[in-house]
């Protein structure tokens, strides 16, 4: 037996003694719910076959892998199937603790976002906003230009002179580039310092660890491929530069209190404890990816607060790196700045989907309204064309997630309070319209 046949065998026995436990049985002997999630991981992998981008990580039994690809099922077959399914939940009573009530809630919008992936595949058109509400269960703020204007202005005093205000932050912006050689150590580095800060507040899983790969020719910057067991296979992509803030960014989003301390909680909590085997699967286009790219953004601050961050790279990111750590503060002073831009990121992709602007005309909103050098904004038109809606994730989900961890205590003041409650939401099923 191999090291991931037999890992995969102990995962089947701890969920089946898991489930036993939390679920009572049927008359008929086999728990309906865990029949609804053995068959919603089906479903969800039966999508993988037709769109490559459906399954983002499945850790679960090879056995349902292997069924599902045996069924070869239609787009048609899936989307009956995936009604019936939801139906077949909805005879069933949410009751239990809170997570239970939560988990019924989940799979039951995590259908809801299968039945409308369904439909784009077999080419029905959605608006930006209607899309991301069927899938990801929220509707991003518009902005109007005059709200990113402003900013802007802002920014325009801070580089003076000549030319355009996007080609004058870049020439600002370049000196703060992390050297190529230099790359591996710096991202090991704030790896290092966001896994020893999250250690201080959250109980991982002992043999929890990731690789980190370096790659080229992605539509994104950086991607966390959680594989079971606790691990992950982290890739950051280096077709254009990469600056010194992504360092810090990229070690909290994918890694540590990101993605992979999400997966890892997720795996622990809720698949080892409780049995729940719909959590080996995880379905990209679904109200769980707000839920995943909120926390991992809003992660970054939890880790490091304040100025914290600052005194940190001042003292170890930028010598590392080779950069002057007496530009720490100013450099951050203007990124903070142009974060307030990242909504014309969305403006961008909702017109550009909405088929109200062509592509150059989306890279040239890029370029003026999010101060994104022209390779740059080329590359996330790129990001639009592959994943459409998802954008909205980034900068809402971080932006519902403060809300609902200051709401419930987690403010900066207090920072153990902010810590306990970003735990409990990496280790539960609640959906973007519970953080409202």
């Amino acid at each position: 037996m191999t090291g991931r046949t037999a890992a995969i065998a102990a995962l089947v026995v701890a969920l089946t003694v898991a489930g036993d436990a939390q679920q009572g049985r049927t008359a008929g002997g086999t728990d309906a719910m865990s029949e609804i999630s053995r068959e919603y991981i089906r479903l969800v992998l039966a999508m993988g076959e037709h769109d490559k981008d459906y399954v983002d990580a499945y850790y679960g039994p090879e056995e349902v892998k292997a069924e599902a690809a045996k069924a070869k099922l239609s787009l048609d077959d899936i989307g009956a199937r995936v009604t019936d399914l939801s139906a077949r939940l909805g005879t069933l009573p949410a009751v239990g603790d809170e997570l239970s009530r939560l988990r019924h809630q989940y799979v039951q919008k995590q259908l809801a976002a299968m039945t409308a992936r369904v439909r784009m595949l077999k080419g029905e058109r959605f608006t930006f906003d209607e899309e991301s509400k069927a899938l990801y269960d929220s509707v991003a703020p518009i902005y109007p230009e005059s709200h990113f204007q402003a900013i802007l202005d802002r920014l325009d005093t801070r580089f003076p002179g000549k030319g355009s205000l996007v080609d004058r932050y870049d020439a600002w912006h370049k000196p703060f580039v992390i050297p190529h050689d230099r790359l591996d150590a710096v991202f090991k580095m704030a790896i290092a310092a966001c896994r020893e800060r999250t250690l201080a507040h959250v109980t991982l899983p002992p043999d929890e660890q990731f690789t980190v790969e370096y790659v080229t020719n992605k539509s994104w910057s950086g991607y966390n491929w959680y594989q079971g067991q606790y691990k992950s296979l982290i890739q950051v992509n280096t077709d254009l530069p990469v600056y010194i803030d992504r360092a810090i960014d990229l070690a909290c989003h994918e890694g540590y209190p990101g993605h992979h301390v999400y997966n890892a909680l997720l795996e622990k909590h809720l698949v080892r404890e409780r049995g729940w085997m719909e959590f080996t699967v995880y379905p990209l286009f679904s109200p769980q990816s707000l839920i995943a790219e909120g926390t991992a953004n809003f992660g970054i601050e939890v880790a490091f607060p304040g100025r914290e961050r600052v005194d940190f790279e001042r003292a170890r990111l930028f010598p590392l790196a080779g950069l002057d750590p007496a530009r720490a503060a100013e450099y951050y002073e203007v990124m903070a700045l142009v974060d307030q831009l990242s909504y014309a990121g969305n403006e961008a992709a909702r017109r550009y989907l909405d088929g109200t602007t062509d592509r150059d005309a989306a890279i040239a909103w890029l370029e003026r309204y999010a101060l994104m050098a022209h390779d740059r904004a080329a590359q996330r038109v790129r990001f639009f064309d592959q994943y459409r809606s998802y954008v909205i994730n980034y900068n809402y989900g971080k932006d519902l997630v403060r809300h609902y961890i200051e709401s419930h205590g987690g403010t900066a003041d207090h920072p153990d309070r902010r810590w306990q409650e970003f735990e409990k939401l990496l280790s539960s099923p609640r959906l973007p319209s519970g953080l409202r």
